[in-house]
């Protein structure tokens, strides 16, 4: 069988799909990986997929760049003809679900997260939308990341309900992300990994910060790309601000996430809304307690109480009121959310079921009974 992955990029290809390629691969399937060309390319390759540059803007709308990059996704599939194409992300999921109709090639999507589409009013929404109802009456299968973003996808662009199913997220390896010790430090470490965007929270993590700006036995780190031509991005000034003034540490990027994890005490996501944020899922698998925004996506992985604390969406006071909650907890009931938050992503979020339930909706896809 050859299997095609389209997304906006190898790097997502690398951080979030690799135990699902490598599924593939070991079984002797073909698998080729259509992405723009960054600095993940080749490592893909070195697993031993065939990559093909497929470049594409991965925000805002030209139409005539997108008319390319489904010509260009058109041709690769009438050249290459994968039996099954999985697609990623939204503008791979809307032209791979529209070429797969052209060419006889199914595809699965997977909606990771509905992004600005729902949260941001406005003509790219709207757009999207539009495309997204066109799109995926063509696609053979839409897998969501939780419930209420499968719902809220079936009543606004109509889906029939057995077409659809929901992942525990990507899956995580539990035998790579392994937990470790809770730290054992005067001070207490927060650490949030995400993209500097509004929509992930960013300005109440960092305003809930200030808050204990005084405090030296309590640190705020931030960890993510930072892309001032995105569209709902912060600005450099408010993020150079937070820095200068010792709110919080921040790194655009690092290679090990394991590490920062580790020396961390709890992982912080005040997202506005998530798929399932896999920033939640590597840190309970490490066994490290979570706080997030009570929001879909977020409360699937954050039990209140069991393995961490909840706090209101865009509240930076319910942020500090959590954080202060956790502050108050002594070593023994920490560690304790840190086993829970292990725990529960051994029950509900092992990688091994996202694989079993794409391999299970290939076979009744490609040989119907």
């Amino acid at each position: 069988m050859k299997v095609a992955f389209v997304a906006n990029t190898c790097w997502n290809i690398y951080n979030f799909r690799k135990g699902l390629v490598h599924h593939f691969l070991l079984r002797g399937d073909e698998v080729i990986v259509l992405a723009p060309e960054d600095e993940y390319a080749k490592s893909i390759q070195e697993w031993g997929v065939k990559w093909i540059d497929t470049p594409l803007q991965g925000t805002g709308a030209n139409p005539v760049k997108d008319l390319g990059y489904l010509m260009k996704i058109h041709s690769i599939f009438k050249k290459e003809k994968p039996d099954v194409a999985l697609s990623y992300t939204i503008k791979a999921n809307i032209y791979a679900s529209l070429v797969g109709k052209l060419t006889s090639v199914p595809v699965i999507c997977n909606v990771s997260g509905l992004g600005t589409v729902f949260l941001v009013k406005g003509l790219i929404g709207a757009i999207a939308l539009r495309l997204y109802k066109i799109a995926f009456k063509s696609a053979n299968h839409i897998f969501f990341q939780n419930e209420d973003d499968k719902k809220l996808f079936i009543t606004h662009v109509h889906l029939p309900d057995d077409r659809t199913g929901v992942l525990p997220g990507s899956g995580i390896d539990l035998t790579h992300f392994k937990p470790t010790a809770t730290p054992k430090s005067d001070t207490i470490q927060f650490l949030m990994i995400s993209r500097v965007i509004i929509e992930k929270g960013v300005r109440e993590y960092a305003e809930a910060a200030t808050c204990f700006k005084d405090d030296n036995n309590v640190r705020f780190t931030l960890v993510g790309k930072f892309d001032e031509n995105h569209s709902r991005s912060v600005s450099k000034d408010e993020l150079d601000k937070w820095v200068s003034e010792g709110i919080i540490d921040y790194l655009p990027h690092s290679d090990e996430v394991e590490k920062l994890i580790a020396d961390s005490d709890a992982i912080i996501l005040p997202s506005y809304r998530e798929g399932t944020p896999r920033t939640l899922l590597e840190g309970a698998a490490m066994g490290r307690p979570l706080l997030a925004s009570n929001v879909p996506g977020c409360r699937e992985v954050v039990k209140d109480g069991f393995n961490g604390f909840l706090f209101e969406v865009r509240n930076a006071k319910s942020i500090v009121d959590k954080i202060k909650l956790f502050l108050a907890l002594d070593f023994e009931e920490r560690t304790q959310l840190a086993t829970n938050s292990r725990k529960l992503v051994e029950e509900t979020f092992d990688e091994n079921i996202v694989i079993d339930m794409y391999d299970r909706t290939i076979r009744r896809i490609i040989r119907p009974s």
